[in-house]
């Protein structure tokens, strides 16, 4: 009975969380090799809004959303969450939280499967670089580790999982992942909260609120929020550190335009297909003893220049494992 859902929790979780139409939905099946997977539904052609009767799905967990950050049109994100998977993350989760509410910005807790999710909200949506300013920052500043980055100096090197060219597999992940989106461009998705996670069937709280939908959104809702001219002070004489930054990339020599270029599918073997792409090994992950189920990599069937690793290697980290790195094209 303290999971009943209305209309007015919807629009609250809408006004939170929703800063674009598109999303995602988990698997209700896995797939073969057991992952639980996050999809756009076909419907979004015809129907590209995320509308409340879908979020009252979301919240009386019979589906699971997957929520965009960033706002193509705006550059902006409503929030900004850190997802932390690992072993220690929690402790990390804390440590972030503390040094945000020095700065006066609240931060609150939600439990994942396997670590937690830290989230933040503007008083309006904010520019996306200044929330990954933020946030990659105070994780400098603390020495926490950053998927994809390189590993903190003050940390053992035995304790993080690298890549041959020094690169984290562990780490926390900020979103938004970009500072910004072209046109047509998703970014990256986060599990919304409060939802059913398909995996386990098991529904994820804040800890500060009791472990109901209408009690956490009130939470939620009442948690103050950071303002633009509070981000603008906090990161205006910041950068993003060079240790989060993706490596350079390689400078392409001038060639004709009949090059054959990059094909990701004659490099990895594929396992298996499934809605509408290509499923196999992530090199980087393989590269770093990982992927023991060979299903980390979706490759679109439709077209293979489209690909991601769904345990958060980047497009640089692939090809750099491949040995072909991602080179800046010249003009011919």
């Amino acid at each position: 009975m303290g999971n009943l859902v209305n209309l007015e929790m919807a629009q609250l979780y809408e006004r939170l969380f929703v800063n674009r139409r598109a999303y995602t939905l988990q698997s209700a099946t896995p797939n073969p090799s057991g992952r639980h997977y996050y999809y756009r539904p076909q419907r979004q052609r015809s129907q590209p809004a995320l509308t409340l009767e879908t979020i009252i799905q979301h919240l009386k967990g019979y589906l699971t959303l997957g929520l965009y950050a960033i706002n193509p049109e705006t550059q902006k994100a409503k929030w900004a969450a850190v997802d932390a998977d690992y072993t220690g993350s929690i402790l990390h989760l804390l440590q972030l939280q503390l040094e945000f509410s020095k700065d006066g910005v609240t931060a609150a807790l939600e439990a994942s499967r396997r670590g937690g999710h830290l989230w933040m909200f503007g008083q309006e949506p904010l520019p996306a670089r200044a929330w990954r300013l933020l946030i990659l920052n105070a994780a400098k500043k603390l020495q926490i580790p950053v998927k994809g980055g390189i590993a903190p100096n003050s940390a053992p090197a035995s304790a993080f999982v690298v890549t041959k060219s020094g690169r984290l597999l562990d780490g926390i992940e900020v979103f938004p992942k970009q500072d910004n989106l072209d046109e047509g461009q998703f970014g990256n998705g986060l599990r919304g909260p409060l939802g059913v996670h398909r995996a386990n069937g098991r529904r994820y709280w804040f800890g500060a609120a009791q472990k109901t939908v209408s009690a956490q959104l009130k939470y939620l809702h009442e948690l103050p929020k950071i303002s633009v001219t509070e981000i603008r002070q906090l990161t205006e004489d910041l950068s993003i550190p060079e240790d989060f930054l993706p490596p350079p990339r390689v400078p392409m020599p001038v060639v004709s335009s009949h090059g054959n270029g990059f094909r990701i599918l004659e490099h990895v073997k594929v396992a298996f297909r499934m809605s509408g792409n290509y499923w196999g090994r992530c090199p980087s992950c393989a590269e770093a003893g990982r992927d023991k189920t060979g299903d980390n990599l979706a490759i679109q069937i439709k077209d293979p220049r489209f690909y991601k690793c769904w345990a958060g290697c980047t497009r640089d980290m692939i090809r750099e494992a491949l040995g072909h790195p991602i080179r800046e094209w010249k003009a011919s």
